[in-house]
């Protein structure tokens, strides 16, 4: 159970060291042109939170624990990056689909960012999971 938590913990830093360098500092422009009339002046942490710690949740299950140390790198970073591709997509598809002015320059960088940075989310978590495997028996 223990390795599981760390393993979980090293994807929830990693996906939220990631986005934050990405959304506060890469993108920042791009997103706030792109979208900026629809941003909260102060984003709602709490919520944000909740979306990081349900989506590592998310790549552990679908992606690192099915694999563990068995299976290659690249099949624990493809399947990550599909989960992460479809949820991304869900979610900017809808936006498109739903929202006034919702710009399809944004939907296509935001679901590549988001297949990206889970795929790599989940790699640092496999990568906790084999030093687990190998440093604690």
């Amino acid at each position: 159970m223990f390795k599981y938590v760390v393993v979980y913990s090293v994807i929830l830093i990693v996906m939220f060291l990631l986005d934050f360098i990405w959304l506060g500092y890469i993108a920042k422009s791009f997103y706030q042109n792109s979208m900026g009339h629809l941003m909260a002046a102060r984003p709602n942490f709490f919520v944000a939170f909740l979306f990081y710690a349900i989506f590592s949740v998310g790549l552990l299950i679908f992606a690192v624990a099915p694999h563990g140390a068995i299976n290659s790198w690249s099949t624990t970073f493809v399947t990550a990056a599909l989960f992460g591709f479809f949820a991304y997509a869900t979610y900017d598809l809808t936006n498109l689909a739903t929202l006034k002015n919702w710009p399809i320059s944004l939907t296509v960088v935001d679901i590549a960012w988001g297949t990206f940075v889970s795929g790599i989310s989940a790699v640092a978590g496999r990568s906790a999971w084999e030093w687990f495997a190998t440093a604690i028996r």
